[in-house]
Parts: structure tokens; sequence; C-alpha cells
């Protein structure tokens, strides 16, 4: 099977990440998740619990807040007025790039699949569950209070939307954006990552 590129989006607990992560394993390759904050700070110097909060997720206020920026700009040198998020994205996406040059990968969301379009190696996955599979995985992970899960699930999910949309103009989640989707609460987790290296293996040489 040739090298191939894997960026797999996800839902709030419907397991993308064990499903990349075994994956990887499975394909004897990198995997890059958490690790991608870890060289966003280190390359950027932003502190890495704001890479962590603010890598893939938008909060309303701060789309309101890069609007006026933007507006300020249209007056000058876009780089003197940049913001911070935009500042993360650009440095974030220069080092999905990085990763994706240096061969075969599974890279767990942050706008990977869109980032890296014009790569011929790339297989694009998106992971969605329903809520009931996603609260089970999110106490099983220990992420989220019992109480108000289902709530922190649909903040997280809106948060990663908002950002796609921002940074992408494209809706998150739209199967038209990737090669594959899949419900992890109907096949487990196990058998998504059979589909996926199967779907590997099935994939046309890159020309």
């Amino acid at each position: 099977m040739q090298g191939r590129v894997i960026t797999i989006s996800r839902q709030c607990g419907s397991g993308g990440h064990s499903i990349g992560n075994e994956l990887a394993k499975r394909l004897d390759v990198p995997f890059y998740d958490k690790e991608i904050i870890e060289m966003t700070a280190k390359e950027s110097g932003f502190h890495p619990q704001f890479v962590e909060e603010k890598g893939e997720h938008m909060e309303s206020s701060m789309l309101s807040n890069l609007a006026r920026h933007l507006s300020c700009a249209g007056r000058g040198n876009y780089e003197d007025y940049q913001p911070l998020q935009d500042q993360l994205y650009f440095s974030q996406a220069n080092i999905i790039k990085e990763l994706a040059e240096k061969g075969p990968c599974v890279i767990v969301g942050r706008c990977a699949d869109y980032i890296l379009w014009n790569r011929k190696d790339v297989l694009n996955v998106f992971i969605h569950a329903d809520m009931e599979f996603k609260k089970k995985h999110c106490m099983e992970r220990r992420q989220f209070p019992e109480g108000n899960a289902e709530d922190m699930i649909r903040r997280r999910d809106k948060l990663r939307a908002d950002h796609y949309r921002y940074y992408t103009d494209q809706k998150w989640g739209d199967s038209f954006h990737y090669h594959l989707c899949l419900d992890s609460s109907m096949f487990g987790i196990e058998k998504c990552v059979d589909i996926i290296e199967d779907a590997c293996k099935a994939m046309r040489p890159a020309s």
C-alpha cells in the first residue's frame, strides 16, 4: 500500500482520537493530535493552553473581534493587525503542511483536510456518532462531568464548526468535503479503523 496522509475530523466524543491513534499504530506511521499543540506552542511562542483552547475552537465573541481587526487591517498592512487567533491558525497550518511533507501520517482535527486540499495522497475522514455513544465515550475518558456532558459536547462541536467555517468557508461535517464519513456509534471504534485501513488500500495511487 502506498503511504497516505490521513486526516480525521471528528465530533466531540465520537472516538476520533482513539480511531486515529489505533490506525496510526496499524499503519506504523506517526500520529499527530495533541502533539501539534506542543509543536505550535514551541514555534509560535503561544502558551500551550492557549493553543489547546483556541487551536480549533472559535468563540462567537472572537468572531466579532476578528471582524473588527480585519476592518482595521484594510487601512494598513495585515501583518500589523493580525489577530492572535489568525496567527495561531497559520502557525498550525504551516506545521501540518510540514508534517505531511515528511511522509505518511495520521492528523486529527485542526482543519487539516482543508489545509492539505491540494495534495493527492490525502484521505479525509469525518467521524460522527449519536449522542448516547458520545456521552458514554466522554464519561469513560472522564472528559466532562456526567450531569452536563451533553451540553458540553454540543458546545464543543459548535465551537469546532464555527472555527472550521471561519477559516475554510465550508460547512464542518458536510460529506462533500470528505472522502469517507463514518458513524462510530454504528460500527464501533475497531471497525471504523478496519474500514479506514481498507479505504487506504483501495485508493488509487497518487499521480
